[in-house]
């Protein structure tokens, strides 16, 4: 109980760190009302699922030593992170906003389009499932099985998801109050610019 009890407050403290998926978050919630970053926090737990799953049974390792597969997926994460980007500062340039809507008026992005995006930015980042690969035979130990890792591996899910939640909950009140096209359109530009950056970093990474 101890030992799951660090990883609870080790995970809390990772999940509390900006990444991408909380950028996407964000950006969502703020041009988007509530109701689309909530359908964007779904797609990321999903995701995070599938990658804990994976490292949990084995198979993540496997993809993690083949350099082709792990090289593919690290360059479709940056050329996703890249279109997140560039779309983000372009609907930042448009002169109504944002092709976001918030308040009564409908959103013309759809709901599984944020889902999507959402599934997407966490499933093409290696990195997460590097870092379950890393992380929790340390905490796990040799000699747990198949349960206990998908303990501990849903349990990193669950904290993200809590903190995804909490960055909607407070992200929804700015929705709500700053409906002015020029916000949200600062928003997009501010997460336009962060995608980019975490493509980059991605990039270069060796």
């Amino acid at each position: 109980m101890t030992t799951y009890l660090s990883f609870l407050a080790f995970a809390a403290l990772l999940a509390v760190a900006p990444g991408p998926d909380t950028f996407l978050t964000l950006r969502a919630t703020v041009v988007g009302g509530r109701g689309r970053g909530l359908l964007t926090a779904a797609g990321i737990t999903a995701a995070g699922a599938v990658q804990g799953v994976l490292a949990a049974t084995g198979l993540g390792a496997l993809l993690a030593q083949s350099e082709p597969v792990f090289a593919a997926v690290r360059w479709a994460g940056v050329a996703y992170l890249t279109w997140l980007g560039v779309n983000a500062v372009r609907d930042a340039l448009r002169r109504d906003g944002s092709v976001w809507t918030v308040g009564a008026g409908r959103s013309r992005v759809r709901r599984w389009t944020a889902v999507r995006q959402g599934f997407v930015c966490n499933i093409t980042n290696p990195k997460v499932l590097a870092f379950n690969l890393a992380v929790l035979p340390q905490f796990v130990g040799d000699g747990q099985g198949l349960p206990a890792l998908l303990a501990y591996a849903l349990t990193l899910v669950a904290v993200g998801t809590l903190v995804l939640l909490a960055v909607v909950w407070v992200a929804g009140f700015a929705a709500t109050a700053l409906t002015r096209p020029r916000f949200r359109r600062g928003v997009d530009g501010a997460t336009g610019v962060v995608m980019l950056g975490f493509a980059t970093a991605l990039a270069v990474e060796a």
